[in-house]
């Protein structure tokens, strides 16, 4: 089976094309055209990898054969050449879709060049688009982009539990993208056309939080005017998602426990059972088991919850994945915005692939963004990258591999608490101490972080901002 790539040579001139057939037919299935009718002929009959294509000929010119070629299902690399160079035209033949442009007499050593970089360039879009479709197809959700062993066996797992009716536990560090993997369970599960409600119970008050979920009656509370359904009742015939459900009160547990166990809920102010049919999702960035012998969880609801444990994996755990997401998003915000996106140098790509990402995905998709705004249609140097991209990366395990699970008397390298400990103190440093700019920095609310300092006053600066 031959696995050459094809070459098109389209040129008036004789010697010209032959002299191409001669220096390329080594590294590829070349073949020639005398005009733009018969390259139009041989893409039909072998749609070729790359096409070099004189500009001046008889007959249709070598504008025809480019819009002839990149309308084909492949789109092959295509490199116009002419005796005639000049700036209006390389600059139409770019806007086309040209790869390059090249004057004659060709520098054959430059045109090899710019075929090999095309082609990789070529092949590596393929690959993406690829990976793009395939989670697409599956999912119908375009944010889950990766292929690390450590992404792969949650997006299975995922897809085995969906269609259940089990509550399901996401736990994995901030910015991992637990939320996406709630709404991948909710399409995928037995009621995708019902609703979808999350809730961010670390943002709501803890003396707001019961009434926020369950509902409240008219005169159950001061200032409750009037019957209010919960976001429990909201959710009837979909999804509930609490985020951060470590956070809740004692008393807020009692009533979750309370409706897993009766599948109903009371509003405040009522001693009427309301009956809802509903799957509950809930995450959290803690360790619950933890809490629970710190007598800060309730064992019961714990273990209620955690039908099914589903860990998403940090970044530092899928490094592989990396310079996916980045295409990915500098490619959506560019979209958004209106503008070309900016090209990574690949010394910039090896600085972010290194870096250790405390804000996992989120800071990932701030960082593309900023990117997006600042040095759009440019190609991005280290220099161009915040400093916080050069600090080396903590301990992390090998790429695509997903991180063991440290048991009770697991290596310190291994104690989540520690790492935790670790990405938060430096954060303050780079913040300058400053408690909003680490809290961007890690992708975590301001009140976590504040919670976070209570919990180790050794690692706070005084510095507030």
């Amino acid at each position: 089976m031959n696995l050459r790539k094809t070459l098109l040579v389209v040129d008036d001139e004789k010697h010209t094309r032959e002299g191409l057939r001669a220096a390329f037919e080594d590294a590829y299935e070349v073949f020639v055209a005398r005009d733009a009718a018969e390259a139009f002929r041989l893409m039909q009959d072998v749609p070729p990898d790359a096409v070099v294509t004189d500009l001046r000929m008889a007959g249709e010119d070598g504008m025809s054969v480019l819009d002839r070629a990149l309308r084909l299902p492949g789109r092959p690399v295509c490199v116009m050449m002419t005796a005639y160079g000049d700036i209006d035209t390389a600059v139409e033949a770019m806007r086309r879709g040209a790869y390059d442009f090249l004057q004659k007499p060709v520098d054959l050593r430059r045109l090899a060049l710019v075929l090999e970089r095309g082609l990789k360039a070529r092949s590596t879009e393929d690959e993406l688009d690829r990976v793009r479709t395939r989670l697409d197809r599956k999912f119908a959700l375009g944010e889950v982009v990766g292929s690390s062993p450590a992404l792969l066996a949650a997006v299975e797992r995922t897809r085995q539990v969906a269609p259940s009716g089990a509550t399901i536990l996401l736990t994995g560090e901030t910015g991992t993208g637990k939320e996406l993997f709630a709404q991948m369970i909710h399409q995928n599960s037995r009621r995708p056309k019902g609703p979808f409600v999350p809730v961010h119970c670390a943002a709501i008050p803890a003396n707001l939080l019961e009434s926020e979920l369950f509902g409240h009656e008219k005169g159950a509370f001061t200032g409750a005017t009037e019957r209010r359904a919960g976001r429990f009742e909201s959710a009837d015939g979909g999804t509930l998602f609490l985020d951060e459900i470590g956070e809740i009160d004692a008393a807020t547990q009692v009533k979750l426990l309370r409706f897993l166990e009766s599948r109903a809920i009371e509003r405040l102010g009522s001693h009427k059972p309301v009956s809802l049919d509903l799957r509950l999702v809930c995450a959290t960035n803690r360790d619950l088991e933890a809490m629970v012998r710190e007598g800060k969880f309730r064992e019961d609801l714990y273990y209620r919850l955690a039908v099914v444990p589903l860990r998403l994996p940090s970044l530092r755990e899928r490094r592989d994945d990396i310079p996916l997401l980045l295409d990915h998003y500098l490619r959506r915000f560019a979209a958004e915005n209106g503008v070309a996106p900016p090209r990574l140098s690949p010394a910039a790509a090896a600085v972010l692939q290194d870096y250790a990402w405390p804000g996992n995905i989120r800071e990932l998709r701030n960082a593309a963004e900023n990117l997006v705004v600042l040095h759009s249609a440019r190609e991005v140097s280290p220099a161009d990258l915040d400093p916080r991209f050069r600090v080396p990366s903590v301990a992390r395990p090998a790429p695509s591999q997903p991180a063991p699970a440290a048991g009770p008397a697991g290596p310190a390298s291994l104690d989540r608490e520690a790492n935790e400990k670790r990405l938060l103190r430096e954060a303050l440093v780079q913040a300058g101490g400053n408690r909003t700019k680490a809290a961007e920095l890690m992708g975590i609310s301001r009140r976590t972080l504040h919670r976070k300092l209570l919990q180790w006053p050794e690692l706070d600066t005084g510095t507030h901002g």
